[in-house]
């Protein structure tokens, strides 16, 4: 199927159900949630019945989003005949299986990951885009559905956020033509920004003074890594949501090609974070994990004790770091 029967299909099925429930990832971010909202608000519009599912609480920067207070945590009872997916690789990363789904229920998949398992009987997945709120701003615009201020500030956010306000190298000349259409719809830009990057609780700051405590230096200064521990979330008081981007503090270091940081979220459970400035494919690292994600930003897990976990990705990504330079 090309992609433009694939896209007509996926408008067709949400045009034909009377209700749909949709899901976004575990420790949600701002592409997840606005894009979610902003697609539920718009089926409202065309007269759906709209449900919202994330396994976790909204982060306190994203509680301004339009529409979050309705975000639930738990499964829509009973369960709708149409589920959409947004922003997840698999069913894992919403806590699900397929065993969770009933066998005639229709799953629709929206994601831009290039590890993406394609576990929807309908899958619109575009790596090309820099968020997947590229794909629901398109999405809505097939529905036909007038995108108003709440919608639009939901977009936005979604696209600002995974684009690293626009300086990530997922970024296009289609993300600023957008993000402009956004701004049309009069959007406050200034309360987006700083809802989203300029409200930090102290507990984070103090989150990442543990995280930077730990920083270490690897291959010849080109990967940056460090570790939190669950007694540096203790101590800090900071949740596990709160270590959200802080890996981009070490991958800003100067001649760093390669930051990782690795959290410890439960015994024998240790979440890494990846992300490359210019060249590294860090999705392939995280695959060799389990994990996966962008060529510039991935996830993995590890069940081992965390000294175990720092060891194997250091090897791993020494040995990439290694090869690529002799390429």
């Amino acid at each position: 199927m090309n992609k433009n029967s694939l896209v007509e299909e996926f408008i067709a099925v949400l045009r034909k159900a009377p209700k749909v429930a949709l899901f976004s990832h575990v420790s949600p971010d701002g592409d997840c949630l606005g894009s979610m909202l902003a697609i539920g608000l718009a089926l409202e519009k065309i007269g759906k019945e709209v449900s919202f599912y994330n396994p976790n609480s909204v982060p306190g920067n994203l509680v301004f989003l339009p529409g979050a207070s309705r975000i639930s945590q738990q499964l829509p009872d009973p369960q709708p005949e149409t589920l959409m997916f947004v922003d997840c690789t698999d069913l894992g990363r919403v806590s699900l299986s397929m065993s969770d789904i009933s066998k005639d229920t229709m799953v629709l998949n929206l994601d831009h990951h290039i590890s993406n398992q394609y576990f929807g009987h309908v899958n619109w997945v575009d790596s090309r885009a820099s968020a997947v709120g590229e794909l629901a701003l398109i999405l809505i615009n097939l529905l036909g559905v007038e995108i108003d201020r709440d919608i639009a500030t939901n977009l936005y956010t979604a696209i600002v956020t995974d684009s690293g306000c626009f300086q990530y190298s997922n970024t296009t000349a289609q993300t600023h033509r957008l993000a402009a259409e956004l701004m049309d719809k009069d959007i406050n830009i200034s309360n987006i920004h700083h809802s989203l990057f300029d409200q930090k609780p102290l507990s984070q700051i103090k989150l990442l003074q543990y995280a930077l405590n730990g920083l270490e230096l690897y291959a010849e200064g080109q990967l940056a890594l460090m570790t939190l521990s669950l007694e540096d979330f203790q101590k800090s008081g900071a949740g596990q949501e709160l270590s959200e981007g802080l890996v981009n503090h070490a991958r800003s270091i100067a001649g760093v090609e390669v930051a990782v940081l690795l959290k410890e979220v439960g015994p024998l459970e240790i979440k890494g974070g990846l992300r490359s400035n210019l060249w590294l494919n860090v999705n392939e690292i995280a695959a060799q994990f389990g994990g996966g994600g962008h060529n510039r930003a991935a996830g993995c897990t590890f069940r081992v004790p965390i000294a175990e976990a720092k060891q194997s990705i250091i090897t791993v990504i020494e040995e990439a770091l290694k090869v690529g330079r002799n390429h």
